[in-house]
């Protein structure tokens, strides 16, 4: 699995979802991409995630939480692309830029069953208790229907990259 977040490293949101996901995929491997995008920087984490793209293994779970919207009606997504990796986090364009260089989005689900969010649901802290669980089941062979409805890949936020990260550092 590949952890991406604006949750610097001051506190404990980091090693709370990481918690959470070893307890429900006990044999994952969690990489740090980074935990400093700027704050609320969705359009920089978009940048960073895609990159990472390219460096990753196949059947990489990406976990990557960027959530200026968090506690709005925002959709809560799990994405997996046309070339097989998933992707798990908020529609806000994060993700999107990284389900692209691998193909394009084959399935968007919006994670709506309850059966994996940790309870209760904060509504400030989704990381924890809706993003890490569905990533973690995802790692553990979770089919990803089974996390919620069926979402049209359209109807996704999209954020416009600068282009820093094409041919990458």
């Amino acid at each position: 699995m590949c952890f991406l977040s604006d949750f610097g490293l001051y506190d404990d949101f980091v090693g709370l979802c990481k918690g959470v996901i070893l307890r429900i995929s006990p044999e994952s491997t969690v990489i740090d991409l980074t935990h400093e995008v700027p704050g609320f920087a969705v359009e920089a984490g978009a940048e960073i995630l895609e990159h990472a793209t390219h460096y990753m293994p196949e059947d990489t779970v990406y976990l990557a939480i960027v959530d200026p919207g968090v506690g709005t009606a925002r959709h809560a997504l799990a994405l997996r692309s046309e070339g097989g990796p998933l992707f798990v986090g908020p529609d806000n364009g994060l993700l999107i830029p990284a389900v692209e260089a691998l193909g394009g989005i084959a399935d968007a689900v919006a994670l709506t069953n309850p059966d994996f969010h940790l309870r209760p649901v904060s509504s400030t802290f989704h990381g924890r208790d809706i993003f890490a669980p569905a990533a973690a089941h995802l790692a553990a062979g979770l089919e990803i229907g089974r996390l919620g409805k069926a979402l049209d890949p359209i109807s996704l936020a999209r954020v416009e990259l600068s282009g820093m990260s094409k041919g990458g550092a």
